[in-house]
This record gives C-alpha cells, sequence and structure tokens, in this order.
C-alpha cells in the first residue's frame, strides 16, 4: 500500500518523539527521518517506528497500545521513604511511590519528581517534613493535587495544586515546615521538554536551508545573467 504525506509526517513525529525521549540518538534519529521521508509503501515505514512505543494508527495495519494513567497505577512500591539529614536524597525518574510516603529534610534537602512516576495506589499520601531544610516535589500536570501543610516560620507552598484529567492519581501533600519550606509545583515531563527542544533544533535546521537553497538560486541566477 503506498503510504500517504500524513502517514509520513505521523512517522517523523514518533521519530522526534523518540529522539526526545533518548530512545534514539541523533544519528539514528536523522538516518531515519530521512528515510520516513523518502518512503513510498507502508513496509517501508514500518521498520522505522518498530522498535518505538507509538501511538495507535501511526503506521495503518499495525496495532500499538496507548499508555495512560491506568498502565502507571497499581505497581509495587519502590521506596516509601526519603530522608536527608545534613544531606539530600532524589527519588525521580521511572520509581513506584507508596501509598503512604514519607519525607524528611532536617539542615539537608531533597526532591520528589513524580513526572514519570508510577504509584502504588491512585490516591496516594506525601507526608513532607522540612526542619531548617527544604523538600520539592514536581507532580504531572494532569495529576490531581490537594495541598494542606503547615508552615511555622517557614513557608508550605501549594502551586501546584489543583484538579486533574480523568483516571489521574490523587496526590495529597501534606506536613509540616519549621524554619525550612515545602514547594509544590507542577512540571512539563522531561521527554516532553526533550520534545520541545528538539522542535526548536529543527526548527532552525528548517530555516537555515531554506536560507542555503534561497541563496544557491539567487546565486544561480546571477551565474545565468553574466552568462547572457
Amino acid at each position: 500500500m503506498r503510504a500517504s504525506d500524513a502517514e509520513r509526517e505521523r512517522v517523523a513525529d514518533a521519530l522526534r518523539d523518540g529522539v526526545a525521549e533518548g530512545r534514539l540518538t541523533m544519528e539514528e534519529f536523522e538516518e531515519r527521518l530521512d528515510a520516513a521521508y523518502r518512503a513510498r509503501t507502508h513496509r517501508e515505514l514500518e521498520p522505522l517506528v518498530r522498535d518505538l512505543p507509538v501511538p495507535t494508527g501511526t503506521v495503518p495495519g499495525r496495532a500499538v497500545e496507548r499508555s495512560g494513567w491506568s498502565a502507571r497505577i497499581g505497581h509495587q512500591p519502590t521506596s516509601k521513604t526519603g530522608i536527608a539529614v545534613m544531606g539530600g536524597f532524589l527519588r525521580g525518574g521511572n520509581w513506584a511511590v507508596a501509598r503512604r510516603f514519607t519525607a524528611l529534610a532536617l539542615c539537608g534537602g531533597g526532591q520528589l519528581d513524580l513526572r514519570e512516576a508510577r504509584f502504588e495506589d491512585r490516591d496516594v499520601v506525601i507526608r513532607c517534613f522540612a526542619v531548617m531544610g527544604g523538600v520539592e516535589v514536581v507532580v504531572p500536570m494532569g495529576a490531581e493535587v490537594y495541598v494542606n501543610g503547615v508552615g511555622i516560620l517557614g513557608g508550605f507552598d501549594d502551586k501546584g495544586a489543583g484538579e486533574g484529567t480523568p483516571g489521574a492519581p490523587r496526590i495529597t501533600i501534606t506536613g509540616l515546615a519549621l524554619w525550612g519550606g515545602v514547594s509544590v509545583e507542577r512540571k512539563e515531563p522531561k521527554a516532553e521538554l526533550r520534545r520541545r527542544r528538539e522542535e526548536r533544533r529543527m526548527e532552525r535546521y528548517r530555516r537555515r536551508e531554506e536560507r542555503r537553497l534561497r541563496h544557491r538560486e539567487r546565486h544561480g541566477r546571477r551565474e545565468l545573467d553574466g552568462g547572457k
């Protein structure tokens, strides 16, 4: 079956996601992107994304399950506590959050990054205690987040609180900040941030190519005019 321009563009988008997520090197990305735009059939397109997690319909005839919140809930927790005493701790990446998680920062600092995390249960309670220290909690953009901690001679920020999308985990952040601080904020996934950077890089590349082509066209016209 012949491939359409829309199908080639969907494969190109999947490849951009792949390089943004670190699944492809820049060399692999550029090689596959060039092959995608040169492809004439579905058979030529399919191998380019065979080893990538792409949405259903990217290449006709290939069914790939879409991921969602349901795939991130119901996992065995990999961590239940984070403790920093005159030091620091970090929980990030593809870790599994216990339904009851406790974070303690005593004259130190800690970060809980939930953007790519999995969850033991849909309802998660994170208790943060910052004593002359700080705890930073980064929550996913679509999560349902409640913040009800107390700050005494310190701060307990609720900037990241808000409603979530259907099926999203319900994250309650509570605790105490004494001569310290707890911050809660929403951030885009790292993969999305990388994808946007890659889009900006590709846009700069496209503009350079357009300028180069226009320069070659003008140079060619001048040579033709000079030869008359």
